[in-house]
């Protein structure tokens, strides 16, 4: 049976990404320590903030030391203000208008202590210290990762790291989740943490997202948290089925298709599929959303060596910018196909920074890859969804929930109607399976950047 891959980041990116598995051994560096993710954060003075209880300053130390990360990986300022917990606080409030709850959960590895906290719209930040060394962290992420990318040899293996993980960054504050009937988790995390597939972690009985719409964000100061809004927004649809020193993705056409059955949409298909082309095509009309069907690798080392594969060339991870999405602003972007090189420390920070780096508002995009038709039943379903869900984070929790229930395959009536009159090629219905319900098939999914 033929497999064709592929990731979907948010620009809408879609989904579904060749693993790399580089994942770190015990007595590697440590992710926050490399040349370029050097830290920035004292660990010593940090930890001495949190002993002496002031969560504020130690909030703090977080955004400011994650942001110089991010200007350095992408060798560019990001002139933001830096937000004090207060403003933080103030901002989650003020989503509430969307029927969702929003908390805010930062983690780090230190050597010796995995630090957690808590920000929340009842203003009292929250902290919890698990007395492990970040050699242990590594291990365990690493365990996850692996385990769930090896769904026919070990299809139930990545549970032991899922509810490990859980009960270091969550249970802590679980009763506190609760009381505030929080339902919508927002993940600032350190490095060797941002690549932890969250959807799939585990509290013994049930997933997160049973629970929680979860979502990953490189520092909150560097959001765009302008209100957003999907009604009436236009797809650019744009992607590639072939490729000269690349393996072609035969469900490309269909997906474009489909989305231009499901949104107002304009679609540019191989030839077509060029930066100068998006560019044009943004000046003419205001696309909120910009769907990128093709493929993308995120490597080891310099910002230089990732890119977006249009047509014509390699878009460089430094390049976004020259797409211009910020002005007017994407809402979301979604990125398919994707090579991802998990356990890398710069890896991580160009996936977690990629909606700031490019300007849109939102990424979506997959920490492995899975079958083109997976994938497709996927994007399909998450596009349904965007319609009637009070936010982006929300649309693809209930994407990932039909399919861990099973009501999710290429046969769905839900996907057949949306489908009606496209026809497949043979080797994407023959690279389809009949249960999606493994978290291989939806924890990669990842919403990056405004959840909201």
């Amino acid at each position: 049976m033929k497999h064709f891959f592929r990731s979907s980041l948010l620009f809408v990116v879609a989904i579904g990404c060749v693993l790399l598995l580089s994942l770190p051994t015990i007595g590697q560096t440590t992710p926050e320590s490399g040349s370029l993710s050097s830290l920035r954060i004292d660990p010593a003075r940090l930890s001495a903030t949190l002993d002496r209880g002031d969560l504020t300053d130690a909030v703090q130390q977080l955004e400011q030391g994650w942001k110089v990360q991010f200007d350095e990986y992408y060798q560019r300022q990001i002139t933001l203000p830096l937000l004090s917990p207060d403003q933080i606080v103030q901002s989650l409030r003020q989503r509430a208008h969307t029927g969702k709850r929003s908390a805010l959960i930062y983690a780090i590895s230190l050597p010796t202590q995995l630090e957690v906290m808590l920000l929340s719209p009842d203003g009292q930040p929250r902290h919890d210290r698990h007395p492990i060394a970040a050699s242990e962290v590594q291990a365990t992420t690493a365990a996850l990762k692996s385990s769930l990318v090896n769904v026919i040899a070990r299809p139930q293996d990545y549970l032991p790291a899922a509810q490990q993980l859980y009960q270091w960054l969550i249970a802590p504050f679980e009763a506190e989740l609760q009381r505030q009937q929080i339902d919508s988790l927002i993940f600032c995390v350190g490095g060797g943490l941002r690549s932890v597939p969250i959807a799939a972690l585990h509290d013994g009985s049930k997933f997160i997202i049973e629970t929680y719409s979860v979502s990953l964000i490189p520092a909150f100061s560097l959001l765009d948290r302008r209100p957003a809004r999907l009604d009436g927004l236009r797809v650019l649809a744009m992607g590639a089925s072939e490729f000269e020193q690349e393996s072609p993705l035969p469900a490309v056409p269909s997906e474009l298709a489909t989305i231009a059955q499901l949104w107002q949409s304009e679609v540019l298909l191989n030839e077509q599929f060029t930066v100068g082309q998006l560019r044009r095509q943004r000046s003419i009309y205001p696309y909120g959303i910009v769907h990128l069907a093709t493929h993308a690798a995120f490597e080891p080392g310099e910002v230089q060596n990732s890119y977006i594969r249009f047509w014509d060339r390699p878009l460089r991870l430094d390049q976004l910018r020259d797409l211009q999405l910020l002005q007017p602003v994407v809402q979301l972007l979604v990125l398919s196909a994707c090579r991802t090189a998990l356990g890398d420390p710069n890896v991580e920070l160009g996936f977690a920074g990629l909606a700031v780096q490019s300007g849109a508002k939102a990424a979506l995009a997959s920490w492995w890859s899975i079958s083109d038709a997976a994938t497709l039943v996927t994007m399909i379903d998450f596009y349904q969804q965007l319609k009637t869900a009070p936010t982006k984070a929300e649309a693809l929790r209930q994407t990932q929930l039909a399919l861990l229930r099973n009501q999710l395959h290429l046969s769905s009536p839900t996907i057949q109607q949306a489908m009606r009159g496209i026809e497949l090629p043979q080797q994407v219905e023959e690279s389809i399976a009949g249960d999606l319900s493994h978290p291989y098939y939806w924890a990669g999914f990842t919403m990056i950047g405004n959840p909201w």
